[in-house]
């Protein structure tokens, strides 16, 4: 605060988020209490409200200004319990030195504290707290209208960055990580990259500055469905409906089947028949038949309840003409008179109606202007002929279409190059042959290490390895190549292997090896660089004398699960053997209701619209829903069912908006789908047959920041056939077996899983209509691993926050040892004695306490699936550079002086990230130096202390030696001495190897 002289101190309480409820309702009645300076004031109770909102400001009149930084704004919620205080719901401490002035005052965002060990607490609360000076006349006039428009650079300053404070916590010091904590220290770091240019670069801590924020919570719906009329009304029977997930949506069906002897409008005698079905102001055509008195077309249109108000269906037949179509005739049909059907009845006969003109005494009408054979009925979604009809909400486009897709089976293929005999060397004997060998799968590759033995019969034994897809229409192409120079191979022998006759192992035994024999490769057959021909090796010119052999170990590996999409949000875990598959323990049913207050995504006709539609993905079986079109709340009511083989899995649901309803339905060419949003649900948090109905928000991250580009209204219920065999997948590994007894490396599986979610992207967009590559990619995260500031920042709050238990619980002991609650410090004695003096007790009182916290937990489980969280992801709070910096493509494209900024700021992150590991192999290296010998006289000393201690242990009784410890650790404050103890300078003291460091 400076030389400034505060009045008083303001603290404006706004609102708080995600509660915990105390009220054994699943809700509570919060009010907020503010202490200073010896003054307490509180807000009014907002009863039932997880999610209250308050806007009240509480005023602070400051009596010491001198003193002010020293003091603490102590903020308090509660749940009124109709009583002096009701029960604790989290508290924040701000401390006064941090207040802004008046003017330069925002809303900050604070997760809220635990007062104990004890206490349940989560959610987060607004405050905008700030304090005033003395000031008269005009001049302090000029100063707050200078603070607010210094506003947006002071925010920017009091973000929160790798500061001085941090290094305290990036070390083994409780007491460091306690304070840090506790105060949230922040300091800037500036990285200057260009004279009179300035970039800032922060770690931001967690709490943040908010300005209006968009809604991100989950919301609980209500939607009309047939499985939660039956849950209410307690009937558990078997379901009558396949689609009890979505709601009842109601469509007129006309299935237009054929005609004839319609009339004749050309000089040929024929016509270019074609039927025009109009309800309202809805209409559509069905496809021309080309010269036909008798056409047949058997196409079906549905028509939305929603679409028309019209009280006849009409069918109008024309003739296609190139100046104006002519009239051949026309039916209509009252929709008030149409039956409905409802499945499983069987499908309705079509019939035969006589074509007359548009009104009664047309010039057209007459006994012979044809018949045509129709079927008109009313019925939902459910009905068989849904899916391929042409639908109004969708406007009929192949691309619109909902559809079922299935990703290719894919294996590991494993390939141990041994070695290769009587290979024909070129003629330079000046130069010892540099010998390697390539494999190529596609558009995989891969290159043997140099063989050590330079003579014609090389060794290698090494295994590459590869993904291989079902069916197995490739060839594996293996060339052995000698590398004349860095830029030039000479091929010296070839051989192709058809994928499909490659043998097939599902455990670790040993498949028997082979000789292949290598063919010529003729120079001029040799296909250009980076345009490999694997399918098609080129015939040898002359193999009577070529001899040349490679001995080869290769077989498709079916023990191994291939993972297409990261092992944190899998959908699958099952091995690619279909014969050691695990039954099914259960079902997932998911109904694709609805979205609401989609953003514009293109614009057509002058005007922003959206065209969207749904992606789910769960194991090999990927579900697209049709397209609605033009719609920023589109109802979709389908339902979707997947087998379940293990509960910790994720369902992928993505929105994307199409853009190729123009004709443009290239497998790779024209615009790209829009992202829209995604969201995962995880299995295991699902409780059994129960339907959960919620409108997720969709959020999506941009260069300009996170936001909420709508909701999706879901409805998901996993089904379990046997409760004991879902528990029986917690006791199994996660993985097949073989990723144990035969695990690959960490690159290697990124490196495969990259090559997987290619072939899956390519095999995908074969189908048709075809699945869009950027949207397999979005699904699957293809970018998951790529470097990101905003992610490195939330992964080191996640670490905080995980040890945010342990600096509780030694924060609450250090209590205990400096007597800050004497009553609670005797009673941790009298436990400690009682747990010395019957030690058989130390186990079970810890399980029995971890099972009262639990069982004391079960109040407060969430009571709905987890969803993306732009917090915890840090979304919210990435400064604009950073997310530039996430959205920059590799390599990047951006001027020398932004990468440098950029690498320099890399440079410093990382160099915090090796002190942090540094200091723990230091810690780990003074242990081993105990007994190393390392330091004779610290190794000498220790064993000595060793050998009295076993002595003194020996003569004196284990209860005595414990409890003494443990008086000496819980002695009084007086007795204890503030510098560290003996052994802490006798550990800190040991020689680690980081004095031999470069």
């Amino acid at each position: 605060m400076g030389s400034a002289r505060a009045r008083q101190v303001i603290v404006e309480v706004c609102r708080a988020n995600n509660l915990m409820p105390k009220d054994g309702q699943g809700s509570a009645s919060a009010f907020v209490e503010v202490d200073f300076d010896n003054q307490r004031k509180q807000t009014k109770t907002k009863a039932r409200d997880l999610n209250p909102t308050w806007n009240e400001k509480l005023v602070f009149n400051v009596t010491d200004a001198s003193v002010l930084e020293d003091e603490v704004v102590e903020i308090n919620v509660y749940n009124d319990k109709k009583s002096t205080r009701g029960s604790f719901l989290g508290r924040v401490k701000i401390p006064c030195s941090t207040l802004p002035k008046e003017g330069a005052d925002s809303v900050v965002g604070y997760a809220l504290d635990k007062r104990s060990l004890f206490s349940n607490v989560r959610g987060e609360i607004y405050i905008r707290a700030y304090y005033t000076e003395e000031s008269s006349g005009q001049g302090g006039k000029k100063n707050r209208g200078a603070n607010a428009a210094g506003k947006q650079a002071e925010d920017r300053q009091n973000s929160a960055t790798f500061d001085s404070s941090l290094d305290e916590v990036l070390e083994s010091k409780p007491q460091a990580q306690i304070r840090y904590a506790a105060q949230q220290l922040t300091e800037s770091k500036k990285v200057h990259h260009q004279p009179g240019q300035e970039v800032q670069y922060t770690m931001a801590a967690p709490q943040r500055h908010v300005h209006a924020p968009a809604d991100f919570n989950l919301k609980e719906t209500n939607p009309k469905l047939a499985a939660t009329a039956r849950r209410m009304s307690m009937l558990h029977s078997e379901r009558t409906s396949a689609y009890d997930l979505v709601e009842r949506m109601e469509y007129l069906y006309v299935k237009v089947v054929k005609a004839r002897n319609l009339l004749a409008k050309d000089i040929t005698g024929s016509s270019d028949p074609y039927v025009l079905v109009k309800v309202g102001n809805v209409s559509a055509k069905t496809r021309v038949i080309d010269k036909s008195l008798n056409p047949d077309w058997n196409q079906v249109f549905a028509f939305g309840k929603d679409k028309f108000q019209a009280p006849l269906l009409e069918l109008i037949v024309k003739d296609k003409d190139t100046l104006k179509d002519d009239f051949l005739g026309y039916f209509a049909f009252e929709i008030a008179e149409v039956p409905t059907r409802v499945p499983p009845d069987s499908p309705l006969a079509p019939q035969w109606y006589k074509l007359e003109g548009k009104k009664p005494g047309h010039a057209g009408s007459g006994p012979n202007m044809g018949e045509i054979m129709v079927s008109v009925w009313k019925g939902t979604q459910a009905d068989e002929a849904f899916p391929e009809a042409w639908q109004s909400d969708s406007g009929g486009h192949p691309a619109a279409k909902s559809k079922v897709y299935l990703s290719p089976r894919l294996w590991y293929l494993r390939v141990n190059v041994i070695e290769a005999q009587d290979l024909l060397l070129p003629g330079d004997k000046n130069r010892l042959p540099d010998l390697r060998v390539k494999v190529q799968l596609g558009f995989q590759v891969g290159i043997t290490r140099a063989s050590a033995n330079r003579s014609s019969s090389p060794f290698w034994n090494e295994d590459l390895m590869f993904v291989a897809a079902e069916p197995f229409e490739d060839q594996l192409l293996l060339t052995v190549e000698d590398r004349v120079s860095t830029n030039k191979d000479q091929v010296l022998g070839r051989v192709a292997i058809a994928v499909g006759t490659i043998e097939r192992r599902v455990d670790h035994r040993q498949v028997t090896s082979r000789w292949y024999n290598l063919e010529r490769h003729a120079v001029q057959d040799k296909p250009a660089e980076g345009q490999p021909n694997p399918n098609q090796p080129p015939k040898p010119k002359d193999t009577s004398k070529f001899m040349s052999r490679v001995h080869l170990r290769v077989c498709l590996d079916g023990g191994y699960h291939v993972l297409d999409e990261s092992t944190h949000y899998s959908s699958d875990m099952r091995p690619s053997a279909k014969q050691i598959w695990k039954p099914a323990i259960g079902v997932l049913e998911l109904g694709i209701l609805s979205g609401s207050g989609l953003l514009p995504m293109k614009t057509r006709e002058q005007r922003g619209t959206t065209d969207a539609y749904v992606v789910a993905k769960y194991g090999q079986k990927w579900v697209r829903s049709r397209t609605i079109v033009d719609s920023f709340a589109p109802r979709w009511n389908e339902q979707y069912t997947w087998e379940v083989y293990d509960p910790c899995t994720v369902l992928t649901v993505g929105v994307f908006d199409n853009s190729h309803l123009n004709g443009m339905n290239e497998k790779g060419g024209g615009p790209k789908d829009g992202r829209i949003g995604k969201v995962r649900i995880r299995l295991s948090t699902l409780e059994s047959d129960r339907v959960y109905a919620h409108s997720y928000p969709l959020l999506l991250l941009q260069p300009s920041g996170v936001k909420k580009m709508g909701e999706l209204e879901l409805a998901v219920r996993f089904s379990s056939s046997s409760m004991m065999n879902v528990l029986a997948c917690y006791t199994r590994p996660l993985l097949p077996k073989m990723h144990y007894l035969h695990p690959l490396g960490v690159a290697q599986l990124e490196t495969l899983r990259n090559y997987a979610m290619r072939i899956v992207a390519t095999r995908l967009t074969r189908a048709e209509p075809p699945f869009r590559t950027e949207v397999v990619q979005y699904m699957l995260d293809v970018d998951s691993n790529l470097w990101s500031m905003r992610k490195s920042k939330a992964n080191w709050f996640r670490i905080l926050n995980v040890l945010s238990g342990i600096i509780a619980v030694g924060r609450w002991f250090s209590d205990i040892c400096r007597w800050k609650n004497p009553v609670t410090t005797v009673l941790v004695h009298f436990l400690f004695l009682i747990l010395v003096w019957y030690p058989e007790l130390i186990l079970p009182t810890l399980f029995l306490y971890m099972f009262l916290i639990g069982a004391w937990h079960y109040r407060f489980r969430p009571r709905h699936p987890p969803h993306m969280d732009p917090r915890l992801s840090h979304a919210d709070a990435a400064g604009p550079d950073e997310l530039d910096e996430e959205f920059d493509n590799i390599p990047t494209s951006k001027p020398q002086e932004i990468v440098r900024a950029r690498y320099d700021r890399l440079r410093a992150v990382s160099g915090r990230i090796q002190t942090v590991l540094g200091d723990m192999a230091t810690q780990g290296e003074r242990l081993h130096a105990l007994l190393s010998w390392r330091d004779p006289r610290a190794t000498s000393m220790f064993i000595l202390f060793c050998l009295l201690a076993a002595i003194l242990l020996y003569v004196t009784p284990f209860r005595v030696a414990a409890i003494l410890y443990g008086f000496y650790v819980l002695r009084h404050p007086r007795f204890r001495d503030k510098v560290p103890g003996v052994p802490m300078n006798f550990f800190r003291r040991l020689p680690a190897l980081s004095d031999r460091m470069l």
